[in-house]
């Protein structure tokens, strides 16, 4: 496999966001033993609109965490805390108790990193 291709490979499927938690993370350990932590970061993009007003455009990303990723989420992160995050979109569906197929994409963290140290309470 060439260069060209290796990075290819790594790129397909790659996502970079800075933001702020929404709300202290969720974390648990599943029934397999592995610890998971969710939390969601919300970016906030600015533009002016054709009236030539400041426009803020926030959206909330949903974020999972596995392992020691998970417990450095437990330990540092908290409801405010900036944060750069890379990883890989994750599509899933699943039926509610009606028999609906429901859809959700979340961020599945490769890596994190803290901006500016813990949110102050």
């Amino acid at each position: 496999m060439g260069t060209k291709q290796k990075i290819m490979n790594a790129l397909r499927n790659r996502v970079q966001l800075i933001g702020n938690l929404g709300k202290a993370p969720e974390v648990k350990n599943t029934e397999s033993g592995k610890k998971l932590a969710k939390f969601s970061i919300a970016t906030n993009e600015s533009y002016r609109n054709a009236k030539g007003e400041k426009v803020t455009d926030t959206q909330w990303h949903n974020v999972i965490a596995w392992g020691t990723t998970a417990d450095f989420v437990e330990k540092y992160l908290e409801k405010g805390t900036e944060v750069v995050i890379e990883g890989k979109l994750m599509n899933n569906s699943y039926t509610d108790k009606d028999g609906n197929k429901k859809y959700n994409t979340e961020i599945q963290v490769l890596e994190i990193m803290l901006l500016g140290g813990k949110a102050s309470s």
